[in-house]
């Protein structure tokens, strides 16, 4: 395992380079088994994950999707996915953490300037993190973003608005910022990506984030006043999401993952609880829990689900891996990315289903004594039924049938 130097003044391990698919599902593997050991005290006190994710970057699991060309293992979304969602069978609130990560690195891969796209992914492969400052809560709808780009001088702007659900915040190095610009002499009108050091004075990153599950995720207030950007850290996001890139099916395969994820570390924690502590219904006739024929029914319908959302998720990756040109460039790219949005939305309503069943479902299998606040079980249901709210699958079931019906391909953009 080769490795990369930290960045000057880090006090930061330094981080490992994985070079290899199977390299990386076996570290993600052996994180998962460490971070699930506190995962439950971490919700219940919501007790912020610094070194676990301090643990992560060192991994060098941050880099695997950095671009052969400038020196990284340039890793498929699949094994990108398998990673996640090894990861959030443990803790989900840590697989989401590096989510928009991996989302904003292809961004640079897709759209940025070289030399920002060096900057970046050197600093990743250092160890370093990326998180977004992307969704406001004011608008009509998500889409609608009041954040401005102002230009103050030459190749300069500022940046004033408030940002939410900025995942990953509290703990990045570098924040993505979405922001409009009105258009002058000095650059286009349209939505851009400023790359910014999250500690740029006029930034700041407040840790209010209040939900019901996902606790320990930093999804909360980024709020800039002033803060400035030169030019060169910019991308315009429209190169990204309005032709056929892949980008948003990206994203939307990395949520897809975190539910799978979940669903999985929430059944093995049944089967766990079963084994160890339920005691059999008396009309049973048996001794052990894990001998009563109802309950064999119930978990072997659930292994059912489980595999259902597993095998959907991994075919939504291999085309997701078909349309990025991971295996070869497409033949028609945008037959392609069309096809792997279908896939992705498809496996998105299976594991939305899955994982809020699966999770709750547990309290059904394990019995009354699974319900104590002590047990930490509830975290399974709370975390899948906030964030399988992140975009509605009521949408993904219309494209899909839109194209069953008629024949039409989903629409391009960030979210299908």
């Amino acid at each position: 395992m080769s490795v990369t130097s930290t960045p000057e003044n880090s006090s930061r391990p330094i981080a490992a380079q994985i070079e290899s698919a199977d390299q990386a599902r076996l570290v993600a593997q052996d994180l998962a088994e460490r971070f699930a050991a506190g995962a439950a005290a971490r919700d219940l006190d919501r007790r912020l994950p610094f070194a676990e994710i301090d643990a992560l970057s060192a991994s060098g699991l941050l880099a695997i999707s950095v671009p052969a060309s400038f020196g990284g293992a340039d890793l498929a979304p699949s094994v990108i996915t398998d990673v996640i969602a090894i990861l959030a069978a443990s803790d989900p609130n840590i697989a989401q953490i590096p989510h928009s990560h991996f989302v904003y690195l292809n961004l640079l891969r897709l759209a940025a300037p070289e030399e920002l796209a060096r900057k970046q992914f050197e600093s990743v492969l250092a160890g370093g993190r990326v998180a977004n400052a992307q969704s406001e809560r004011g608008g009509a709808t998500i889409a609608d973003i009041s954040t401005t780009l102002t230009t103050v001088g030459t190749g300069r702007f500022r940046i004033d608005g408030e940002k939410f659900y900025a995942t990953g915040s509290l703990y990045a190095d570098t924040l993505a910022i979405l922001a409009r610009h009105p258009g002058d002499d000095e650059l286009a009108a349209g939505e851009y990506i400023a790359f910014i050091p999250a500690d740029t004075p006029g930034v700041a990153v407040v840790d209010d984030w209040d939900a019901l599950g996902q606790r320990t995720t930093g999804s909360g207030t980024v709020e800039l006043t002033g803060a400035e950007v030169a030019i060169g850290d910019l991308v315009e996001r429209a190169t990204a999401v309005s032709r056929p890139t892949g980008y948003g099916v990206f994203a939307q395969l990395l949520h897809v993952a975190i539910d799978v994820g979940i669903a999985r570390g929430a059944l093995a924690a049944a089967v766990e609880f079963v084994g160890t502590r339920s005691r059999p219904w008396f009309e049973a006739g048996v001794s052990r829990a894990v001998d009563d024929e109802l309950l064999v029914q119930r978990f072997g319908e659930l292994g059912v689900e489980l595999v259902t959302a597993e095998a959907t998720l991994d075919a939504a990756a291999r085309a997701v891996d078909r349309a990025t040109g991971f295996g070869g460039t497409p033949d028609d790219t945008v037959q392609a990315v069309a096809e792997a949005s279908l896939a992705v939305a498809a496996a998105k309503v299976v594991a939305d289903r899955v994982a809020n069943s699966i999770t709750a479902a547990v309290f059904e299998v394990s019995g009354t004594r699974s319900a104590a606040a002590g047990t930490g079980l509830d975290r399974f249901w709370r975390n899948a039924r906030t964030h399988t709210l992140h975009d509605p699958v009521r949408w993904k079931v219309q494209h899909i049938g839109r194209h069953v019906l008629r024949g039409e391909n989903p629409p391009i953009h960030g979210v299908i």
